[in-house]
């Protein structure tokens, strides 16, 4: 049996990933919602929030009062009829799986084709990944605060869907004319 010296990287080290999925955003727009990268799920699905247990559809629905959206056509939908854009603050990054602690090597998205298109009223950012990263990459550049939301992620057991939707209502005050 021949061994190379040459050794693979662990597992526990990541793979470089590049955001494929385009953001969701029109003229009408009037809030920005950033995750931080795509889960696995996300990116198998194409769309933003794919994982089922993720709760940010269910939420989302919650508080406008809208039946929860299920293909990705609806899901678009029912953002742009909201005036909710949505994208991640990461454009490319090494990750681990879906593992927000894992990040490392960070490109950021440039975002500003929402803001020069859209009229957002707020930027909120999806659990403390996303904020952290809006801060460190996004906010010296674009000179605009975010709102840090409590993460619809499943893993953000913390938080009961009652209480997701409770803090994520703010959102609404943005939305009304």
């Amino acid at each position: 049996m021949l061994h190379s010296t040459k050794k693979n990287p662990p597992a526990e080290a990541g793979a470089r990933q590049v955001h494929t999925i385009e953001p969701v955003y029109d003229r009408n727009s009037r809030i920005l919602i950033l995750g931080s990268f795509p889960s696995v799920k996300s990116r198998e699905t194409g769309f933003f929030y794919g994982h089922p247990r993720n709760r940010f559809w269910k939420v989302l629905a919650g508080i406008t009062g809208s039946p929860e959206p299920g293909t990705v056509e609806e899901k678009r939908r029912f953002l742009l009829e909201h005036g909710i854009a949505v994208w991640d603050v990461i454009a490319a990054c090494t990750i681990r799986g879906s593992s927000d602690a894992s990040i490392r090597d960070v490109v950021p998205n440039d975002l500003t084709p929402i803001l020069e298109t859209a009229k957002i009223r707020a930027i909120f950012t999806n659990g403390s990944t996303s904020d952290r990263m809006y801060r460190k990459y996004q906010e010296p550049v674009i000179g605009r605060p975010a709102v840090r939301l409590p993460s619809t992620s499943p893993a953000n057991a913390a938080f009961s869907y009652e209480q997701l939707c409770e803090e994520w209502k703010i959102c609404l005050s943005f939305l009304e004319d």
